[in-house]
């Protein structure tokens, strides 16, 4: 049987709900394959969306007309937002999610999206055919197989296989084949892949013990609630109608550290078993126990799996250590004294792929039109597949020759700038510097994080979404409606003009230093003892106007009021950027042969041979690519 369609995705996680429903929405006909229809956008890990940086990426995705904001808010039972006490470059949303129902809201989101359908397979083979004589590149795809022999044809081909690629799982010495818990392996199709000269290598990840909360004494635990305010991860989401629950915290202590330590010698991280590298920022329990042997202690978060089951994940507990060392060890917690779980940690071995080999709009360089997104290519994390995801999804639709109406970008690729995205950052991040460990986004590794902001998403993005057709007429709307109220709100600060009772009585009363007549409200609100809150109370004229706002008024007068108090942070940031963008202009592809470049360091012809960057600022950020070796390029290039 031969199906046909414009563009197949293969993996039904988060990297590849984004990339189908983003390719269908720019009118794509899409298959989305996957191995079990009723495991969707599974939370292989803990059920939660978001945090540092992470968070900003889902505002990110959201703004770009995909789903996983919206998913998030349906399904949230406990949401924060993060780093409130630093500045607003690096506020950072989070939820705890219901797992299951955000497996079946997904579920939803894919059954009513148009031009999508799904296919309950496994991929098997990769199917491609030679390019014709003088293409750049040799190979193309045509299509997949499946181990059901079905044969599907497409113009592009997304890969979001997660850890599923030659997936081998261990607890202890004991190892099983698995992509994960209780679901099996997919084999050979890595092999049809790096035949064509892609690079693999081998990954490690692992997952925490489940614990029955019924067994736990919550009384010896700290509660951790979420917060009731008005934030939502997407800007037309709803605003948490499930239940909200409370996390717990609770430490490690010596016994446990004695008991886990007794098992070191099974662990299959330190007896030669799994030889891959694991996330640094993720460190497995027995990991931690060798890095700092000296603490006494280690946090951990106990976090709700849903409203409807006794099922909790054990965050900061992550270990492959036998399954009964793992219990013992847990049972010397008091709160776990009497602990009964449903299933211990394991770790996970899996195949990815060298994203160096892939160009920024995450085509292959080696095979046109095949798209990679997700662990695949080095990363971890759900937020930073989703957002590869939609980046995917988009450039694969318009390799296939499907934009919205009015857009010109058809048979153009679309990619993200490092002061355009935290989604750009990671790309290039991905493809200019490569991993040797999974890769997790911080928004320290954002050198403009004061103009990626959670809070101006569809200011940097939505407009572009609705172009390309990604985004449909509502939510560009509603960024209009949004955008409009801002500008009203920072032409009323402009003009005006502080009264004389107010510099003589009400603003002395906020504990603000005195100001002479008739300056600016702007003037008062960049001062950092003052805010729009503060203000409002002895200016009634502008409480009605942030009163009048339309819907998320409170969300449109933050967004207003960071930019007011920043603009001057936020201008100069933008002025570094455009100096940056001269170097994006500059081609290089082609125009050196850099193992005979003489002019440049050693390590930099190696890294530039390898890589092939498209552009000088791409090369520029590459390890070992010095600002002299850049220096150099600029003079033969004659500038």
């Amino acid at each position: 049987m031969i199906l046909k369609y414009d563009v197949i995705v293969i993996g039904g996680g988060h990297a590849g709900c984004e990339a189908a429903t983003a390719a269908a929405n720019m009118g794509a006909k899409t298959l989305l394959v996957t191995l079990d229809m009723n495991k969707i956008a599974q939370m292989s890990c803990n059920p939660a969306i978001g945090g540092i940086a992470k968070g900003q990426i889902v505002r990110e995705i959201d703004a770009l007309g995909g789903n996983m904001g919206l998913v998030t808010d349906a399904t949230a039972i406990q949401f924060r937002m993060l780093n409130r006490s630093k500045g607003p470059a690096v506020w950072s949303p989070r939820a705890q999610c219901d797992r299951g129902k955000f497996i079946w809201k997904w579920r939803s989101v894919l059954d009513s999206t148009p031009h999508l359908d799904i296919w309950q397979d496994q991929a098997d083979e990769l199917l491609t055919e030679n390019m014709p004589d003088g293409s750049p590149v040799k190979t193309r795809v045509v299509g997949v197989k499946t181990i059901w022999g079905a044969e599907i044809r497409a113009k592009a081909v997304i890969i979001t296989t997660g850890t599923f690629l030659n997936g081998l799982m261990h607890i202890g010495r004991k190892m099983v084949p698995g992509g994960r818990i209780a679901e099996p392996a997919v084999p050979h199709f890595t092999e049809s892949i790096t035949r064509h000269g892609i690079r693999s290598a081998r990954m490690k990840t692992g997952t925490p013990v489940r614990i029955d909360k019924r067994s736990v004494h919550f009384e010896d635990m700290e509660r951790q609630d979420g917060e009731n305010g008005y934030y939502k991860f997407s800007y037309m989401g709803e605003q948490r109608p499930l239940q909200q629950l409370p996390c717990w915290v609770c430490y490690t202590n010596e016994e446990v550290h004695k008991t886990l330590r007794s098992g070191l010698a099974d662990s299959p991280l330190y007896n030669g078993q799994i030889q891959s590298i694991g996330p640094r920022y993720c460190p497995s329990i027995e990991t931690k126990l060798v890095t700092f042997p000296d603490r006494p202690q280690h946090l951990l978060f106990l976090e709700p799996e849903g409203e409807d089951t006794n099922e909790m994940y054990l965050n900061g507990f992550s270990s492959s250590l036998p399954m009964d060392v793992q219990i013992a060890a847990l049972k010397h917690i008091p709160a776990l004294r009497d602990l009964k779980v449903y299933r211990p940690g394991y770790a996970i071995e899996y195949d990815f792929f060298d994203p160096t080999q892939l160009k920024h709009s995450l085509e292959s360089k080696i095979i046109a039109g095949l798209f990679m997104a997700g662990q695949v290519n080095g990363t971890t994390g759900y937020e930073e597949a989703g957002g590869q995801g939609t980046l995917a999804g988009i450039n694969a639709a318009l390799m296939a020759g499907s934009a919205g109406s009015g857009s010109d970008t058809t048979g153009h690729s679309f990619e993200l700038k490092r002061d355009e995205a935290y989604i750009g950052v990671l790309v290039d991040d991905l493809v200019t510097k490569g991993v040797d460990e999974p890769y997790r986004m911080f928004t320290s590794r954002a050198e403009y994080r004061i103009l990626l902001r959670q809070d101006d998403a569809d200011a940097r993005l939505t407009e572009k979404a609705y172009k390309l057709g990604i985004a449909k007429r509502n939510r560009y709307d509603w960024w209009l409606e949004k955008k409009q109220a801002i500008a009203n709100i920072e032409e009323y600060c402009r003009n005006y003009a502080i009264k004389p009772k107010q510099v003589n009585g009400s603003l002395e009363s906020l504990g603000s230093t005195p100001l002479v007549y008739g300056c600016k409200l702007e003037d008062l609100v960049v001062r950092p003892e003052l805010n729009f809150d503060k203000l409002m109370t002895i200016i009634p004229d502008f409480k009605e106007l942030i009163d009048k706002l339309p819907n998320r008024k409170k969300e449109i007068a933050e967004a207003a009021e960071i930019h007011i108090k920043y603009k001057g942070y936020i201008e100069r940031e933008q002025m570094i950027a455009e100096k940056m963008h001269r170097l994006e202009n500059i081609k290089i592809k082609g125009k050196f042969d850099y193992p005979n470049l003489t002019a440049i360091s050693t390590e930099a012809r190696q890294k530039l041979e390898r890589i092939q960057p498209e552009t000088l600022a791409q090369a520029s950020r590459i390890p070992g690519v010095s600002p002299s070796d850049v220096n150099a390029m600029l003079v033969l290039l004659g500038r």
